[in-house]
């Protein structure tokens, strides 16, 4: 991984205004694959739904040239084109076109996430729309650059992990690529809000991880759900630095949707558990839990084949946190306990 993706995550919070940009009502974020034919988008968040018309499922696994038009400059999109091929940043002012054939200016900034060799396998897209009355050029400059450094670090932690394509996969499948990416995105959105909550109360450092667990656990309950599957949480209220929660939150995140797509094969109904503990010594223990037909015995998880895998024992080392995973005669116990000292936040590495 290159040096600016190993920053530590609390860094990515130094300008607190320009990460609130990163919230699903701001800047819209598009993410390319540059690696698959035709750097299709593989991700955009709310608010570019929200500002150009189309919906999400419109516009994965296309170019996104779709959004000019007859009145777009030429020299704009070289400029972009050339920059994409060179694999470097570029900021542009652009012309684009709504899914309603609208016209809107657009200030569209591109940085390549890169693998440890400095070779993109992601870009990344802030769009900002350019309206009269807003603030000065200069300060949307200076907002969208320190959003673009600090998202780029905090995305190249969770997709160095995500390059290589798994055995049965391609990696010129933007599909399938889309299947997680916004799930793992979304936790990154919710992170930086409930940042935002705790800004604004006096004599708090870091975040309820309790409250963020919730709303990750709802999340996925709510859209990998099925129907017969019943769902229950239990979370304690733990305050913790920034770093250890967004991590918890994607481990969180990527058991939890495990358990929802693989435990119940077959069955017509299931549970799955998920709960959230203080421990006496310090930390926190995080348990998902379900009654469905069980990891197999000959298949090791969180497998280093997969995608999912590898980032689990990257959040797991940066947390120096241990797993154990129980086979019962139905169903599986994953037992996650974070070392976590909530009295000295983000000082772990330091």
């Amino acid at each position: 991984m290159s040096d600016s993706a190993q920053r530590k995550l609390s860094a990515v919070l130094d300008d607190r205004e320009a990460v609130a940009g990163f919230s699903r009502l701001s800047v819209a974020v598009v993410i390319t694959n540059p690696r698959a034919p035709d750097n299709p988008i593989v991700y955009v968040n709310e608010a570019f739904e929200r500002s150009t018309g189309y919906s999400r499922a419109a516009v994965i696994g296309r170019n996104c040239r779709f959004l000019q038009g007859e009145r777009t400059e030429k020299s704009d999109v070289d400029r972009i084109r050339a920059a994409v091929q060179a694999g470097r940043d570029v900021t542009v002012d652009i012309l684009n076109y709504r899914a309603s054939g609208e016209p809107f200016r657009n200030r569209l900034i591109i940085a390549p996430i890169t693998d440890e060799d400095g070779a993109p396998v992601y870009f990344l897209g802030l769009q900002k729309e350019m309206r009269s009355g807003e603030a000065g050029e200069d300060d949307i400059d200076a907002h969208l650059g320190a959003l673009r450094a600090r998202v780029r670090d905090d995305l190249s932690m969770i997709l160095a992990n995500l390059g290589a394509p798994e055995r049965r996969r391609s990696l010129d499948d933007p599909l399938h690529e889309i299947e997680a990416l916004p799930r793992r995105l979304e936790c990154l959105e919710l992170a930086y809000e409930e940042m935002r909550l705790t800004d604004g109360q006096a004599g708090r450092a870091g975040i309820d991880i309790g409250a963020l667990l919730s709303r990750v656990a709802s999340t996925i309950a709510h859209h990998e759900g099925r129907p017969g599957v019943r769902f229950t949480a239990q979370v304690d209220q733990i305050e913790i630095g920034l770093e250890a929660a967004v991590r918890v939150a994607l481990v969180a995140s990527e058991t939890l949707s495990n358990a929802f797509t693989h435990a119940f094969a077959g069955l017509d109904r299931g549970y799955v558990g998920f709960r959230v503990t203080r421990l006496g010594a310090g930390g926190l223990r995080m348990t998902v839990s379900d009654d469905g037909v069980g990891i197999p015995r000959n298949i090791d998880w969180p497998s280093a084949a997969t995608r999912g895998g590898r980032l689990i024992a990257s959040l797991l080392e940066g947390l120096d946190a241990t797993i154990n995973v129980a086979r019962g005669a139905a169903g599986t116990v994953v037992l996650v306990d974070v070392p976590v000292d909530p009295q000295e936040l983000d000082n772990k590495g330091d």
